[in-house]
């Protein structure tokens, strides 16, 4: 092997700061931090950096609607961001934010080097313009009819359905996904990038390994469509950075989201004694890694390369793409439990058997992998708990108790520990290329053969026999150091585990090069449990946890009918059919519970202040105390009818109705929209 240290700095894709982190964005997450882990253990000087993702109209929107300004709201996201990563051992050398000086700085110029090399343009354009709310409608908040594949409900910068991406004016049947009304066409001044003026150099870097093979294939796509202007400006109001040159005109959010890297490693490198240029400058001989979800190919293999070459930077060495999380085989779903928080699952498992499970799961491809709960479990009591663990277990209390915590001054069986060093060649392989799976298969093939060993030599028979003091104590120091080599190659998976292990075991942090020398004549100190099995119980309470995001679907609280059959709706019974204009008079709106207080006197009502946005609140009274705590209603999203005629009770005045769905009791759900919903949204 090499052993010249590598300069490599890593990246994952910035989360946004307007929403939590879930499990399915921890599949990148855990993805990037093992690999970086792996590049430690090997003695490499390897730098990951990450940010929050802080600019753009959603974040502008739920500041205002919370009453707060946009710095606050990111500022809070981000330490519960940070939170979540640490929570499952991911581990940053620095984490920051693009609202951020550096980012100002860097994407400034980007931008400016571009411009004065003639690839960026400026042109008046017609753009989509909500009358209702009087702004200019970003592409993500026009939603319609994807013009290539036909499907609904897509947003007017790139399909969910097909991957496909365009321009919002193609979009079909374009609503504002901020009033709901359609939008009227408005003429507006706007800084374009030339992104055919790199079309030659984009051919070339798709096409030289930088890239996983099925994207470089997939780009062709756009390559034979042509490359298309990228417009990289937004009007005013937006929270960002304004244009250099133009002020009230805005960068768009994916212009300055990607410069976040390199304002994150610019921080970094303030505060160390690193090089900016040396990783970043055009003649950089250093490896930048970024892993991203598929489903932002587009903008990180076209136009960041492209925004790179133009300013003289350097363009990243890979960028690595991975698939999407189903649970159970199926999209997440808040109704089933299986949108999952990161915080969520925190509270009810050890983050160690996700990391463990997802690596058993990632390839270096881009399909997309499945947390299958039964199966997650089964693996995670088999694998980790039944076979590594139980190694350990077996073996360190007679070595504790009739030797004092000392192991042998020699290996019983070298040729056993040099099958398990050899073994280390081929998963080294495996973690460098990214595949996990192939990795953590070969591992416990290993400790397969470690279970055998104990399990011919049967240490506990040993134990019984006279004049076998020694015998025993090398069976069952072999078995020590068989354990010390599954965690060696398990440490960048299982960081946390494998750190008790190394306390267990009185030994510095492992790195791969020291797992050939094997522990003789050492002292270990009392084994304490590394891992307990899980449990269905736990399955299943996280799961009720996760339910708290139900989106319900009816407001009749009829019974749903389990022999529901595709095609047909639930027979249960339908009221008398009305008129669409009589549905049209409905308006639906999202509203946040601010308040929920219990009423004196009442067996089933809550009395809840609904924020509808713009300073309006209503007082509402909702029969749901037999499924809902004041405490667990308070600031969450649902829906209410808004224009309901106030009903006078004996308890007060109430000014709207809460929907809800279920057979009743504790089995009643209030609606709970989907991430992204703001109050006062109108439901279509």
């Amino acid at each position: 092997m090499n052993n010249e240290v590598r300069q490599i700095l890593v990246t994952s894709a910035l989360p946004y700061a307007n929403g939590s982190i879930h499990i399915g964005h921890l599949v990148e997450y855990i993805q990037t931090d093992i690999w970086v882990r792996f590049q430690k253990m090997q003695g490499n000087q390897c730098t990951y950096v990450c940010a929050d993702d802080a600019h753009g109209t959603p974040i502008m929107l739920r500041a205002r609607q919370e009453g707060i300004e946009p710095e606050a709201l990111i500022a809070r996201v981000s330490t519960e961001h940070q939170q979540d990563f640490s929570d499952f051992n991911v581990v940053f050398d620095n984490y920051h934010s693009t609202h951020s000086d550096e980012n100002r700085q860097l994407a400034s110029t980007i931008y400016q080097r571009n411009r004065d090399k003639g690839n960026i343009t400026n042109r008046t354009i017609t753009q989509a313009f909500d009358p209702e709310e009087n702004m200019f409608l970003p592409d993500r908040f026009i939603k319609g009819t994807c013009p290539k594949c036909g499907a609904d409900d897509q947003y007017g910068d790139n399909c969910e359905a097909c991957g496909a991406s365009y321009s919002s004016n193609e979009l079909k049947n374009p609503v504002s996904a901020v009033s709901g009304v359609k939008p009227v066409d408005k003429e507006s001044e706007h800084h374009f990038f030339k992104l055919g003026n790199f079309e030659q150099m984009l051919q070339q870097w798709t096409k030289s390994g930088h890239l996983q093979n099925e994207v470089s294939n997939k780009l062709d796509e756009w390559f034979e469509a042509g490359l298309q202007e990228w417009d990289i400006s937004r009007d005013a109001p937006y929270f960002g950075f304004e244009i250099p040159d133009h002020p009230g005109k805005y960068f768009y959010v994916w212009l300055d989201a990607p410069v976040g890297y390199m304002a994150s490693f610019k921080n970094l490198c303030d505060k160390t004694d690193l090089d900016f240029d040396q990783f970043w400058g055009k003649e950089s001989k250093a490896e930048l890694y970024h892993f991203i979800g598929k489903d932002i190919i587009y903008f990180h293999a076209l136009f960041w390369p492209a925004m790179l070459s133009g300013a003289d930077f350097r363009t990243p060495t890979a960028i690595f793409s991975h698939g999407f999380l189903t649970v159970n085989g199926k999209k997440m779903s808040k109704s089933r439990g299986t949108f999952i928080k990161a915080n969520t699952y925190f509270k009810h498992l050890n983050p160690e058997y996700l990391r463990y499970y997802f690596a058993a799961k990632l390839g270096s491809g881009i399909e997309d992998i499945d947390l299958n709960l039964e199966d997650f479990s089964q693996r995670v009591n088999s694998d980790l708990v039944g076979k590594v663990v139980n190694i350990a277990s077996r073996c360190s209390g007679f070595i504790k108790k009739r030797f004092n915590g000392q192991l042998s001054a020699e290996l019983s069986e070298p040729e056993l520990f040099d099958e398990f060093i050899n073994a280390g060649e081929s998963i080294n392989k495996h973690y460098e290329k990214r595949e996990f799976s192939r990795a953590v298969r070969e591992i416990m093939a290993l400790a397969d053969r470690a279970n055998q060993y104990i399990d011919e030599k049967k240490p506990w028979v040993i134990a019984k026999e006279e004049g076998k003091e020694d015998e025993l104590q090398a069976v069952c120091s072999m078995g020590i150091n068989l354990f010390r080599l599954l965690i060696g190659y398990l440490r960048p998976i299982l960081p946390a585990t494998a750190e008790k292990s190394e306390a267990f075991l009185q030994i510095t942090p492992l790195t791969w090069a020291e797992l050939a020398t094997p522990l003789t004549s050492h002292a270990i100190a009392k084994f304490k449990p590394l891992m307990t099995r899980i449990e269905a119980t736990q399955i299943e309470a996280m799961l009720e946890d996760s339910k708290e995001d139900l989106v319900a679907q009816s407001t009749t609280q009829a019974k749903p009918n389990k022999a529901l059959k595709k095609g047909h709706l639930a027979k249960d019974p339908i009221a008398d059919t009305i008129e669409f204009e009589d549905f049209a008079k409905i308006d639906l709106r999202i509203a946040r519970i601010v308040k929920a207080d219990h009423v004196e006197g009442a067996d089933k009502l809550l009395q809840l202040t609904m924020d509808l946005g713009e300073g309006e609140t209503r007082n509402v009274f909702a029969g749901i105390k037999s499924a809902y705590t004041p405490e667990g209603l308070e600031g969450k999203l649902t829906v209410m009818v808004a224009n309901l005629a106030p009903r006078k009770m004996r308890f007060g005045l109430s000014e709207g109705m809460v929907l809800a769905a279920g057979p009743g009791g504790k089995e009643l759900y209030i609606l709970d929209p989907d991430e992204g919903a703001e109050p006062g949204m109108k439901v279509k």
